[in-house]
């Protein structure tokens, strides 16, 4: 069994490990771009991605997946900060979420994922976008305040948030923005179809590209142009280890003593539930792009992930999740087994052993320009535009999550977004569950699936809808359960019937109540049914 594991490795090495190679250029300014975001120091973002590659790739049951430090947890980490006032804080939530998602794991709660409507999923990757967008745009244009995460999106109203971004576009670093815009222009570009028909333009990743741009253009602009050159605190700024001692002093142990704070509770229960939800999704979708169509069990991949937290937690990580984006660049990369995972692991840790004092040259400005364009990519308008076609039952769902999450704050906002989709997925049922056809003066009143008292109303609708001087057929053959309430309410109608003259013939009704009609009333009811 290990040999055939081995060969099944082997056999995929010439694919796995340029894949890793592409996926360790596009985790590596999203690293240090989503610690950047959380207002964390850069290292725990490399660290993040260092345990998604080397731990979880190997624990995990999918072959492609990748995971890392995740957008979608910036507000988390960001607001988690502010609240527990230290960021070891922060650490010893991401472990308890790790042990969370591992207990998620083993009482199979994997399947949780396919409970929350997709708007609502949606509504709050688009609503984390926005978020990206409004906090990145100071940090681009290199205003100062803030720069470390000392203000939370979450803790602040909308309006204070939109007045900070509107001063910072009045007291900006001319670099910082140039490098910032380019950065964007060609991010942007390399979505467009000329590339996309261009395979081998497709080969390189598109943050490396901007990277570089900015690295080259500060590089430049200091030694032409010091006036339009990016001043050293805003550029990445990494420890460089001059010896193994200096290396393992950087990571950082979590602060237990945070466990008599009962706000942490709350934060690592967050943690874990918003961090399983992107697994999972991201799992699906990285699925659906497998050529080779594999199925990961979802049961395995919580697992994997609460390891992976504890770890993170541990080492001084960011907490982390499955991501689609390095996942599906995995995939176009070539990427075959989850070798192609550990090697982007194994080179972003000897990126941050050899290459520090290289990473420290580059601009924050740019890492700010790849979240701007992740978070356009999780809220664009064909999205909005997209759910709208779908109808008021998906649209509805998803303003309202993103609306709600920039209100008030995350787990809010998609329970308020769930309540919302409860409402539509409860109506729908509602109007499915009792049908009524008429031809004439032949009614057919038709119950289908589960018949609740949450029918009640409707079903009493359709009975006043029906004429006098008819016949009506009351089917039950396809209902498998119907409320006791409901059968009352039936009972009621059959009595009172020979009153307008209606004829009555039931199919399938009785015994599937919870308490079963007494067998006496049963007969009187057949009786009365076959003298009428």
């Amino acid at each position: 069994m290990i040999h055939k594991h081995v060969q099944f490795y082997l056999r995929h090495v010439k694919d796995d490990l340029p894949a890793g190679l592409v996926v360790f250029l596009v985790a590596l300014p999203l690293c240090l771009g989503v610690a950047l975001a959380s207002g964390a120091p850069l290292f725990s973002g490399l660290i993040a991605g260092m345990v998604g590659g080397l731990v979880v790739s190997w624990l995990s049951g999918s072959q492609l997946s990748v995971s890392g430090p995740a957008a979608g947890l910036t507000v988390i980490v960001f607001n988690a900060i502010e609240t527990l006032g230290s960021f070891q804080g922060l650490l010893t939530a991401c472990v308890l979420a790790g042990i969370l998602q591992l207990a998620f794991g083993y009482l199979r709660a994997g399947i949780i994922g396919a409970f929350f409507p997709a708007a609502v999923i949606k509504g709050m990757l688009a609503a984390i976008g926005l978020i990206l967008i409004i906090k990145q745009i100071p940090h681009a244009t290199g205003y100062d305040t803030s720069y470390e995460g000392d203000e939370s999106y979450m803790m602040e109203t909308a309006e204070s948030s939109f007045n900070e971004l509107f001063i910072a576009l009045n007291a900006f670093s001319l670099g910082a923005t140039i490098i910032a815009v380019v950065a964007l222009l060609i991010l942007f570009a390399w979505d467009s179809a000329w590339i996309k028909q261009k395979r081998y333009l497709q080969l390189i990743p598109a943050p490396l590209i901007a990277v570089v741009w900015g690295v080259t253009y500060n590089f430049l602009a200091n030694q032409y142009a010091p006036d339009f050159a990016v001043s050293s605190k805003h550029l990445v700024s990494l420890p460089v280890s001059e010896h193994a001692g200096d290396f393992l002093n950087n990571f950082m142990l979590p602060d237990f003593s945070y466990l008599a704070n009962p706000k942490l509770y709350m934060v690592a229960i967050t943690i874990a539930i918003i961090a399983s939800l992107e697994t999972l999704l991201s799992l699906e979708a990285t699925d659906k792009l497998d050529p080779l169509k594999r199925l990961a069990p979802t049961d395995r991949e919580l697992k994997a992930q609460g390891v992976g937290n504890i770890i993170s937690g541990m080492l001084g990580g960011l907490p982390i999740t499955a991501v689609i984006v390095r996942s599906s660049a995995n995939i176009n990369a070539g990427g075959k087994s989850s070798l192609s995972c550990f090697v982007h692991g194994l080179l972003l840790l000897l990126s941050v052993v050899f290459l520090a004092r290289f990473l420290n040259t580059i601009p924050l400005s740019c890492l700010s320009a790849i979240l701007l364009h992740t978070g356009y990519k999780l809220a664009k308008p064909t999205l909005f535009k997209e759910h709208y076609k779908k109808g008021m039952s998906q649209f509805l769902p998803f303003v309202i999550t993103v609306t709600a999450i920039l209100v008030t704050d995350l787990l809010m906002g998609i329970a308020i977004g769930l309540a919302i989709g409860l409402v539509f997925v409860m109506r729908a049922n509602y109007h499915a569950s009792i049908t009524l056809t008429q031809d004439g003066s032949h009614y057919v009143l038709a119950f289908h699936k589960d018949v609740s008292f949450l029918n009640k109303a409707l079903l009493r609708k359709f009975i006043l809808h029906i004429q006098a001087n008819s016949t009506v057929v009351i089917d039950a053959s396809k209902a498998k359960f119907i409320d006791h309430d409901i059968l009352e309410t039936v009972d009621d109608f059959i009595e009172t019937a020979p009153d307008d003259d209606i004829r009555i013939e039931i199919i399938d009704l009785y015994g599937k109540e919870a308490i079963k009609a007494d067998h006496q009333a049963l007969i009187v009811l057949k009786e009365r049914l076959h003298s009428s």
